[in-house]
């Protein structure tokens, strides 16, 4: 294998900015082909190194082969190319983990319906590359999880295995940065954190992710870009909980939110804006400052400003229903058979992913409230509400709704005809809301 057979000793300084040179060639498999591992496939793809896309998924896999996936229009233009290219195929055979020189490994690694890290999907997967590994492979594990899950998932069972790190195999952690649908940071252009187990593990790390990054970030070991990774989200989540709670402080002084943050957002220091909106959704905010928690919790360390933040913004969904039910009352319209649409059930705009949604928490209280919900997102065919199927709603403009509620635009929505509704809530505070019930 190639990487232990190339690699120097000596690490490049830490936080060093030196583009590495490029990845020796050899085939790179790529375990997990969601959001984060089929962009990391193909960018790899891009670089000249053959790739092995590998998913335990049949449905996942069958998406892929028909170009059915979420991703930007460049992005479905490399999976075009790969497609047809005999040096990239996908497979859900593990088995053709051991043929490859280097392997990626990005799972999801979600909570449960309390909250709670779930480690099921991270742990499987790290035990099916560590059942097939072989001496001279770089491992690399990109998936967000808590501090330590590098060594105990990978290093200490691979030791297990008579395959010790720096001489038998390479190990690094390299947190993703990938943000869906935002095709100003794609990780190309973006810079890449990589921890190794040993100077070794990352200098062959740097070199393998070098090209599909913006540049490299080297720090001392896996556990500072566990953290690093940990702390970049849970700043997102602690702020956002903030612009939350600074919106409703602002309505309830009778001015605009939005007029507020961009005025503080010309402070060329010492600010950063976040907006409102009807809570967080996605595959890292609602969910990695819980890895963080859950370790601390374990470590009997307190972390009062990240519970209160992340309670806070599970709390907002329920918050946005019952301001919802207000703005009816406000009218006298009986909140049985009333007729709400949800504009965007995506977490975000111009992706079609629905994970932690709070659009999906919104109207499930609506419904159970008694109210008629439908929803109208062009990139969202159908979701699942307590075991029911719901579909899109086409031409919106053409029914009568009670109340519309304005969760997520996408770019291709047109929402001229929201100027004739008679009740209007938007949720990220753009738009003047029909009544004074704050959004």
């Amino acid at each position: 294998m190639t990487f232990l057979a190339h690699q120097g000793d000596l690490p490049r300084p830490q936080g060093s900015s030196e583009r590495p040179p490029s990845p020796v060639p050899g085939t790179v498999a790529v375990v997990g082909l969601g959001y984060v591992g089929l962009p990391t496939a193909l960018a790899l793809f891009g670089a000249g190194a053959d790739v092995v896309g590998v998913d335990t998924s049949p449905q996942r896999l069958d998406a892929v082969a028909r170009g059915a996936v979420d991703l930007l229009p460049v992005h479905h233009a490399q999976l075009a190319c790969a497609l047809e290219s005999d040096s990239c195929r996908f497979t859900s055979d593990l088995s053709a983990i051991g043929t490859a020189d280097a392997v990626i490994v990005c799972v999801p690694t979600p909570v449960d319906a309390h909250r709670r890290p779930d480690l099921g999907p991270l742990s499987g997967a790290c035990a099916a590359v560590v059942s097939h590994a072989v001496p001279g492979q770089l491992l690399v594990l990109t998936s967000t999880s808590h501090v330590g899950t590098t060594r105990e998932l990978l290093v200490e069972p691979l030791a297990a295995r008579g395959l010790h790190v720096e001489d038998d195999v390479l190990v690094a952690f390299s947190p993703e940065r990938i943000d869906p649908g935002n095709e100003h940071c794609t990780p190309e252009h973006t810079p890449r954190l990589v921890g190794g187990a040993g100077a070794r593990s990352t200098r062959a790390a740097a070199q393998l992710l070098a090209p599909t990054a913006s540049r490299i970030h080297v720090v001392d070991r896996p556990e500072t870009a566990e953290m690093a990774k940990l702390w970049e989200n849970t700043y997102r989540a602690v702020n956002i909980a903030l612009a939350n709670e600074l919106a409703d402080a602002s309505l309830a002084l009778g001015l605009e939110p939005q007029r507020v943050i961009e005025a503080a957002a010309t402070k060329p220091y010492g600010f950063m804006p976040f907006y409102p909106g009807p809570g967080v959704g996605g595959h890292c905010i609602p969910c990695d400052p819980h890895y963080l928690l859950s370790q601390l919790r374990a470590a009997r360390q307190e972390a009062p400003l990240v519970t209160a933040a992340m309670a806070a913004n599970a709390e907002r969904p329920a918050l946005t229903s019952e301001r919802a039910l207000a703005l009816l009352a406000q009218d006298a319209v009986p909140v049985p058979g009333a007729r709400i649409l949800v504009v965007g059930v995506a977490y975000k705009e111009g992706v079609a992913d629905v994970r932690e949604s709070p659009a999906l928490e919104i109207m499930s209280r609506l419904r159970d409230a008694g109210a008629t919900v439908a929803y109208n997102d062009p990139l969202v065919p159908s979701v699942v509400l307590g075991g029911q199927e719901l579909r899109h709603t086409d031409a919106p403009h053409e029914r009568s709704w009670d109340l519309v509620i304005l969760h997520t635009t996408h770019p291709v929505h047109d929402l001229s005809w929201l100027e004739d509704v008679p009740r209007l809530l938007d949720t990220r505070q753009r738009r003047p809301s029909r009544r004074a019930v704050p959004a």
